[in-house]
C-alpha cells in the first residue's frame, strides 16, 4: 500500500505526542497495573548489565561468549514476537502477560543456578521468550486501555521502561557484588511481585461480542503487515540502530574498568536520562522538527557518540559520559519511533508491534556477538566504531525512504 493510502487509514488515530488534552496521569487502574509490571520487568534487563565482566571471569568465558547472553535473548525474542498476537488473541491480554512473567521468572531462576556459560546462554533464550510475550502485549494493553490516547499511552509505556532500566543496574550492582548469580535470582523475585500485582490489580477483560470473540489473530498477520512500506522502513531502521544500542549495552561494561557497583551507577544515569527524555523532551522535539527529522537528529548524535567511544576508548571518564549521554538520545528516539510505528500501517497495533519488533531485534541479536568478536580479533576501539557506522546507516536508510513516511508527520501536524 502506498504512503498516500496509508494517510487515509492512519490520520484518524495518529496523534502528535504533545497534542493530548487528557492528562497523562488520568489513567484506569488497569493501565497502572501494567505500567508497574513493566517497571519491574525492565528492571530485569538492567540488572544483568553490571555483572557481565564478573560472569566472564567466574565462568571462564570470553567477551564474545558472554555477549551471546544478549544474542540468544534477542534472537528468541525476535522470532517469538511474530507469534505474540496469535497467542494473546487466544489467551487474552491478562493471560498472556501473566504467562510471560512466569516464563521470565522460571528461566531467570534457572540461570542463577547454572554452572556454565553455554547453559546460561540457553536459559537466556527462554527468558527472551517470556519477555516477548510480556513486552509486546504490555504495549498493546497500555495503548488500548489508556484514556489519554495513543501518543500519551506510548509516553507512559516508555517512561515505565526507562524507570525500570534505570533502577535495575543499581540493584544489579548491589546483588552482583555478592555473586554474579544474585541478579538472576533478583529478577525471579521481582517477577513474582509483578505477577501478584498484575493478577490482583488488573481486572478481567469484559466479555466480547460474538463478532469480536470470533476474531483471532492469524499467525501470518505480522508477515502480511510487512507489505506496508512505512512499517518495514521503521523496522529496518531500528534493526540498524540496534547494532549501536546493543554494542553499547553488551560491550561497554568490558572497557569501563569498573566493578559491579560502579557499572550499576553508570547505567543508572543512562536509564534515568532515557526515562526523562522519553517523557519530557520527545514531545517537544516532535512538535518543533517533526517525527522523522527528530529521529534522524537523535540517531546522528548517537552515531557520533559511539564514534567518540571508539576513538577515546581508553579514556574512562569520556566513555562513562558517552554511555550516560546515550540514554538521552535513545529515550527520545524510542518514544518517537514507537509512536510512528503505531501509526505506520492500517493494521491492528499488536500486529504492527509484532512485525516491527521482529525486525528490530534481529539487529539486537547479531550486534552483541559481532562486537565481542571484533574486540577479540582487533581491539576494543573497533566495536564502537562499527556500531556507530551501523547507526549512521540507519539515518541514511531513513532519509532515502522519506516518501513512504510522509503520512506520519502529516498526521501528527493535525
Amino acid at each position: 500500500m502506498s504512503s498516500q493510502n496509508n494517510v487515509s487509514n492512519c490520520t484518524s488515530t495518529a496523534l502528535p505526542l504533545s497534542s493530548e488534552k487528557t492528562s497523562l496521569l488520568n489513567q484506569p487502574r488497569a493501565v497502572w497495573a501494567v505500567g508497574f509490571a513493566c517497571v519491574i520487568a525492565f528492571m530485569g534487563l538492567g540488572l544483568v548489565d553490571p555483572i557481565l565482566p564478573a560472569i566472564g571471569k567466574q565462568l571462564n568465558a570470553s567477551y564474545s561468549q558472554v555477549s551471546l547472553l544478549f544474542t540468544s535473548y534477542n534472537a528468541v525474542m525476535a522470532i517469538a514476537m511474530l507469534f505474540t498476537g496469535f497467542i494473546s488473541s487466544r489467551l487474552g491480554i491478562k493471560g498472556t502477560l501473566l504467562t510471560g512473567i512466569v516464563i521470565i521468572a522460571i528461566f531467570s531462576a534457572l540461570g542463577g543456578m547454572s554452572s556454565g556459560i553455554w547453559e546460561l546462554i540457553g536459559l537466556r533464550g527462554g527468558w527472551g521468550l517470556g519477555n516477548a510475550l510480556f513486552v509486546a502485549t504490555a504495549l498493546t494493553a497500555i495503548v488500548s486501555l489508556s484514556k489519554s490516547g495513543v501518543a500519551q499511552a506510548i509516553i507512559l509505556y516508555e517512561a515505565a521502561i526507562g524507570l525500570g532500566i534505570s533502577i535495575g543496574p543499581l540493584l544489579g550492582g548491589e546483588l552482583g557484588a555478592i555473586h554474579w548469580s544474585g541478579p538472576f535470582f533478583g529478577v525471579a523475585a521481582l517477577m513474582v511481585i509483578a505477577f501478584l500485582s498484575l493478577f490482583i490489580m488488573m481486572p478481567k477483560a469484559p466479555k466480547k461480542s460474538p463478532e469480536a470473540a470470533a476474531h483471532k489473530t492469524n499467525i501470518l498477520d505480522p508477515f502480511r503487515a510487512m507489505k506496508h512500506r512505512a512499517l518495514v522502513v521503521y523496522g529496518l531502521t531500528a534493526c540498524l540502530y540496534n547494532f549501536g544500542f546493543f554494542t553499547l549495552m553488551a560491550y561497554a561494561p568490558f572497557v569501563l574498568g569498573l566493578e559491579e557497583h560502579g557499572l550499576g551507577y553508570v547505567f543508572l544515569g543512562w536509564g534515568l536520562l532515557l526515562a526523562i527524555t522519553s517523557v519530557f523532551m520527545a514531545p517537544k522535539l516532535q512538535k518543533k522538527f517533526g517525527t522523522n527529522k527528530s529521529m534522524m537528529i537523535m540517531l546522528i548524535l548517537f552515531g557520533l557518540d559511539l564514534l567518540a567511544m571508539g576513538i577515546w576508548t581508553s579514556t574512562q571518564w569520556l566513555v562513562i559520559a558517552a554511555v550516560v549521554f546515550a540514554g538521552a538520545l535513545l529515550g527520545n528516539n524510542n518514544t518517537l519511533i514507537t509512536t510512528a510505528v503505531m501509526n505506520a500501517a492500517p493494521v491492528e497495533r499488536s500486529t504492527a508491534s509484532a512485525a516491527y519488533s521482529f525486525l528490530r531485534f534481529i539487529g539486537g541479536a547479531i550486534a552483541p556477538f559481532v562486537a565481542g568478536k571484533l574486540g577479540e580479533t582487533f581491539n576494543s576501539h573497533v566495536p564502537f566504531v562499527v556500531g556507530g557506522a551501523f547507526v549512521m546507516m540507519s539515518v541514511i536508510f531513513l532519509a532515502l525512504n522519506q516518501k513512504h513516511l510522509k503520512h506520519i508527520d502529516l498526521a501528527a501536524s493535525h
